[in-house]
């Protein structure tokens, strides 16, 4: 009896994600035995009016490294992919559903998947309870901890993570937890897909004047991170920077979801600064504008494209709005910590003139260990006394940025207590008196107890 055929489900929710997929497979890393469906997932706010990345320009080069593109949009409608999941109850019914829908009659399916720890791709990794996973991760938050605590009967099937080398020797900690292997994706086949799209977004392109800086905006109040008056003034700031650095010719490209006004006072700024300001409202990759335009500096704030200028293109970048950033993040678990950390760790600051990175690349493993155990200490314990090195003997006036002495606290860390008043903790007769205490408390805890049960 012949051996059943394999189906690999990828299913990517950005332009940028299905591109790293294409990459993936370009390298090599997928034998070509099989189909190759591509699961579309559009998880923009509203859906309807947002265009998936599909019909963006460029998408057309990517299509033929598949078998089928699937819109998971379509399939679950009128559900929402970032609110749906399915009832434990219902998956089998499910599943054999989209065997019927997809065409996959008794395939062995496989599946690679984004973001495994939310949906859409954790309601796809139910549905398929029996199919091996392999993650992607396409951008910075793959250096840190998973954000929550994974189903064992999910994270158990990953075999490995994929991931571009965006800081060349960091190691991701996402799914360390289940032993899973981190595997690079090559850039220099990175690069050359994002060659095509670039290719084919290049009519929809203006010219720029040579020296021009790129700006590149986040929509972090959608995020609930900051205002929109001050992601406002933050691209302001990244303006007024580019141009006191010299460059007179500045890029803008805004998130395809922010509001146009943005631009506007942008426009009005750029004015009264002396500068020329073009906006780029094509819906393109900033990788696309950087084979096109070759800026000569990348602003922005903690931007995965602030990385792949710096490492895949060569580019000058600086960071804007990083600090602020670290002070309103929470939880302290928010997952866009570790960007922000490593964009704030490695990366110059507009201000700088220099343009000096500000901690070495060797440092920056050290500083994320501490930085993710402080953030999931329940799903990275091995990494307590990695924090604890790092504390003990690097936390000063710039590190202490990436923690908070709360967080030290809860988790009994060095840092906790402010240095001045670390020698009590090693004063016998304060420890005297604390063991005291606790005996009285314990004392009054035990007769409360007494009264009640009698």
């Amino acid at each position: 009896m012949p051996a059943p055929a394999t189906t690999r489900v990828f299913m990517a929710s950005t332009l940028y994600g299905a591109a790293t997929l294409a990459a993936a497979l370009d390298a090599g890393l997928y034998p070509a035995s099989g189909r190759r469906l591509l699961l579309v997932a559009n998880t923009a706010a509203v859906p309807e009016t947002t265009p998936a990345f599909d019909e963006a320009p460029g998408f057309e080069r990517l299509r033929a490294r598949f078998d089928g593109v699937l819109s998971w949009n379509g399939t679950i409608s009128p559900f929402h992919p970032s609110g749906w999941s399915p009832r434990p109850d219902d998956a089998p019914l499910w599943e054999r559903h989209l065997r019927l829908l997809w065409g996959l009659g008794t395939d062995d399916v496989e599946l690679v998947l984004e973001s495994l720890q939310v949906n859409p791709a954790h309601a796809v990794a139910q549905l398929f309870a029996d199919a091996p996973i392999d993650v992607y991760a396409d951008g910075l938050m793959s250096y840190g901890p998973t954000r929550s605590k994974l189903d064992p009967l999910i994270g158990t099937r990953v075999r490995r993570l994929l991931h571009l080398d965006l800081v060349p020797g960091l190691v991701p900690l996402l799914l360390t937890e289940f032993g899973v292997e981190p595997e690079v994706v090559p850039g220099e086949v990175f690069t050359k897909v994002l060659a095509e799209l670039s290719d084919a977004a290049a009519p929809g392109l203006p010219r720029a004047p040579e020296d021009a800086a790129l700006l590149l905006g986040q929509y972090l109040s959608a995020l609930d991170i900051l205002t929109p008056e001050e992601e406002e003034r933050l691209h302001v700031t990244m303006l007024r920077g580019a141009v006191a650095r010299g460059h007179r010719a500045v890029v803008f490209k805004p998130h395809p979801s922010a509001p146009a006004r943005w631009s506007r006072l942008l426009e009005e700024e750029a004015g009264r600064l002396g500068a020329e300001l073009t906006v780029l409202d094509a819906p393109v990759l900033a990788e696309a504008v950087y084979q096109r335009l070759r800026p000569a500096l990348v602003v922005a704030c903690f931007s995965t494209a602030l990385l792949t200028a710096r490492t895949f293109y060569g580019l000058p970048v600086a960071r804007a709005g990083t600090d602020l950033l670290l002070e309103r993040l929470t939880p302290y678990q928010n997952s866009n910590r570790v960007p922000v950390t490593i964009v704030d760790a490695l990366l110059p600051a507009l201000e700088d003139p220099d343009g000096r990175e500000t901690d070495p690349p060797e440092r920056i493993g050290a500083l994320l260990a501490a930085v993710g155990y402080a953030m999931q200490p329940q799903i990275l314990p091995g990494l307590r006394p990695a924090a604890e090195r790092y504390l003990s003997a690097h936390l000063d006036a710039r590190t202490w940025r990436y923690f908070k002495r709360r967080r030290l606290t809860a988790l009994a860390l060095p840092g906790a207590v402010p240095a001045q008043l670390a020698f009590l903790s090693r004063n016998p007769a304060v420890r005297k008196a604390v063991r005291r205490a606790r005996a009285v408390r314990r004392r009054l805890l035990k007769g409360k107890k007494t009264v009640s049960s009698a």
